[in-house]
């Protein structure tokens, strides 16, 4: 690709990004271990979720000597709600490899903890150690290719790889700014899902899309694979003031997170329902469709877990998947 395009894209970005971005509370303290924490918490969640979450975990877990030295469970309930919880796991892991070792000063080294691919190693590089390396995202795949009007798949690995070689040519000194700028002016200037706001772009005069007036034409996606749909049924089961949970298998979705008892399709019948609603809950390739109940019964079953709402809400991670019939807890 055409080097001398990206390289003039670099000075008008940068520009704007110091006047338009957005106040953000991992951008005012940058250390190598929050520049991790926020880029764990950021994948595939969006911004206004985490916003408040990053503030409050920071507060619990303030270095990572702190949070390699917690327990697994207050990690992931602190990390309610924000889904995805390998990403928790994940930080907990390096967290502790960071409290032995130290936080790598390398690309690869930060390559290497887990849970990290080379965007939140480019990510972490380039924001907190001063080290060029591209983070290419979703959003710098949408802005590249609408400046170069690429018409390939930006699926496929070759291109992610090409546009992180193309960016590591022209990096300026200044990379926290510039890795920071190229995800800002994709989410929330040249935006996914309809027309981008192409009279507020610093790209304005030099994207070749624009100029052709086809900025909706890119970028190129591979079809999505349908969904599997299961059909579940969750009982949220009552016995004086405590409710029946179970945790989940060690592998798989939402291994080892707390739920009400769950059955795929029909579930035992512990007696008429005192309450009964439909939720959905889309996860990447899968969604649940449930059915809940509530059901008063008149023994604690053997086969779960009793507590109280204060306690499942206090100590318990329960996944939002289930938080339409958490509201049940009283």
């Amino acid at each position: 690709m055409e080097q001398e395009l990206i390289r003039r894209a670099v000075p008008p970005l940068l520009a704007w990004y110091r006047v338009c971005k957005r106040d953000l509370p991992w951008r005012h303290d940058r250390t190598p271990y929050t520049a991790l924490v926020a880029e764990l918490m950021l994948q595939q969640t969006r911004v206004e979720a985490v916003r408040e979450r990053y503030v409050q975990f920071l507060d619990r877990f303030p270095t990572a000597q702190s949070l390699a030295a917690a327990s697994e469970d207050e990690v992931l309930k602190l990390w309610e709600g924000l889904g995805y919880y390998s990403r928790a796991r994940n930080l907990h892991r390096a967290a502790k490899a960071i409290a032995e070792h130290g936080f790598p000063a390398t690309f690869e080294g930060v390559r290497a903890l887990p849970g990290v691919g080379d965007y939140t190693a480019g990510a972490v590089c380039s924001i907190a150690l001063g080290i060029p390396s591209p983070a290419v995202d979703g959003n710098v795949l949408r802005i590249l290719s609408r400046l170069y009007a690429d018409g390939r798949c930006v699926d496929e690995p070759s291109i992610r790889s090409e546009y992180a070689a193309l960016l590591k040519e022209v990096y300026p000194a200044e990379t926290a700014d510039f890795c920071e700028a190229l995800m800002e002016l994709g989410a929330i200037v040249c935006l996914p899902n309809g027309a981008p706001s192409c009279e507020k772009c610093p790209w304005q005069t030099l994207c070749l899309a624009h100029q052709n007036g086809e900025e909706e034409r890119y970028p190129v996606r591979a079809e999505k694979r349908a969904r599997k749909i299961v059909e579940a049924t969750v009982l949220v089961l009552r016995c004086k003031d405590r409710y029946a949970i179970e945790q989940r298998p060690e592998g798989g979705l939402l291994a080892k997170l707390w739920q009400f008892p769950f059955f795929e399709g029909a579930a035992p019948d512990y007696g008429a329902p005192l309450a009964e609603k439909r939720a959905k809950h889309v996860f990447t390739h899968v969604e649940w469709h449930m059915t809940g109940k509530l059901i008063e019964v008149d023994e604690e079953l053997p086969a779960y877990i009793w507590a109280t709402a204060q306690e499942i809400r206090a100590r318990y991670a329960l996944p939002s998947a289930f938080r339409a019939f958490a509201a049940w807890l009283k």
